[in-house]
């Protein structure tokens, strides 16, 4: 109706050609609202619905109340076997086959959550033998700090810096790639929210939070070593 230009009031009673056969009219009898007949990569298009004596249809969809499926689905079984004896009875929900437009989704899901865990786990490990390291040259660093009075949250912040700051420069490099990246994938469709900023500073957040968590506890037990083991170390 609003392709055609026409005012809801106007609709019901105009004569249009019936598909591609320009020969033959038929009369619009009533208008449907909207709905998504496709998955949301695409746009609400228009529909035109004809009862057609002649065409088999093959399919009938029917409005149930789900209180008592099982028994409303064995009615229709009935109903449909003394219609059509002799035509096979199967059925399917909408909600399953509303699943189907997204079954590629779904699996992208499942993937980039499973790869993004196993990247996140390597990352951390990579960290720690990182901390491991640098804690390993400083020890005896570490250990004159303590002996001349330094507080353990001063050993932590001090150990920590460095690392944050290596997080900082490598969220500065993967956010606008991920950007792009996330925003290519949502122009597929027709109906996509919006990246906020925030978005990008809650996965910042998390990824700095995760890196000082692994950072501490190392950088903690570092600095409640005995400094005197530390200062013997070779």
């Amino acid at each position: 109706m609003k392709e055609a230009g026409w005012a809801l009031r106007d609709a019901v009673g105009k004569t249009i050609n019936y598909m591609d056969d320009g020969k033959r009219l038929v009369t619009v009898i009533g208008v449907t609202k909207d709905y998504h007949f496709t998955s949301l990569k695409e746009k609400i298009a228009p529909e035109l619905f004809c009862m057609e004596p002649s065409f088999n249809y093959g399919q009938i969809w029917v409005r149930i109340n789900a209180n008592d499926l099982p028994r409303t689905l064995s009615l229709l079984q009935k109903t449909y076997k003394k219609i059509v004896p002799y035509f096979p009875y199967t059925f399917q929900f909408m909600e399953d086959i509303n699943a189907k437009n997204y079954e590629a989704e779904a699996k992208w899901k499942q993937i980039i959550g499973m790869a993004s865990g196993l990247f996140i786990f390597i990352s951390c490990m990579g960290l720690l033998g990182l901390v491991i390291l640098s804690i390993e040259r400083r020890t005896k660093e570490i250990g004159i700090r303590k002996v001349l009075g330094a507080a353990l949250s001063g050993i932590v912040a001090l150990i920590s810096k460095e690392f944050m700051v290596l997080v900082g420069i490598a969220f500065v490099v993967a956010a606008p790639a991920g950007y792009y990246a996330i925003n290519v994938w949502l122009q597929s469709f027709a109906y996509r929210v919006d990246l906020g900023w925030w978005m990008f500073a809650t996965a910042g957040a998390t990824a700095i939070a995760v890196s000082f968590l692994v950072v501490s506890i190392q950088s903690i037990r570092a600095g409640m070593a005995n400094p005197v083991k530390s200062l013997r170390s070779e």
